[in-house]
């Protein structure tokens, strides 16, 4: 969901609960400038953008690992 941050200022009690269900995002003109998230979902965000960094077997060298990340952004 995404909302302006004016909205989020004035129903952030609103916003308190629909966070247990989805990510929201904050805007302010018309720019993503924060992220309301559960800290446990945060992490499992981090953990799928790993999976599959160093899928070369372990064999994968620090430059190659560093390049297909970056490929993916």
């Amino acid at each position: 969901m995404t909302i302006t941050a004016t909205e989020f200022k004035t129903n952030f009690g609103k916003y308190l609960t629909l966070v247990q269900k989805e990510d929201i995002l904050i805007t302010k003109n018309g720019k993503i400038i924060g992220q309301f998230t559960l800290p446990q979902s945060n992490k499992l965000a981090a953990l799928r953008s790993l999976i599959g960094l160093a899928d070369n077997g372990g064999n994968a060298s620090l430059d190659e690992s560093r390049d297909e990340r970056l490929a993916r952004q």
